[in-house]
């Protein structure tokens, strides 16, 4: 299990998205990904993608207009 480092921001989380949806794309076979989000306190949610390995990131959640 890989854990990254905590931030609040969810662009770490979008960019892992999206390197690993490239890299599955490059891949000559079968590649999956999964995403767990949880509620935490604060107004904050953890963000785990599974794709091999599980990357970890905390999250801000949005301020809803």
């Amino acid at each position: 299990m890989t854990t990254d480092s905590i931030q609040h921001s969810s662009v770490p989380a979008e960019k892992k998205m999206l390197a690993l949806f490239d890299e599955i794309l490059k891949h000559d076979g079968f590649g999956e990904i999964k995403v767990e989000v949880k509620i935490l306190k604060r107004k904050q949610k953890e963000v785990i993608i599974h794709c091999g390995k599980q990357y970890r990131f905390v999250v801000d959640t949005p301020q809803q207009a």
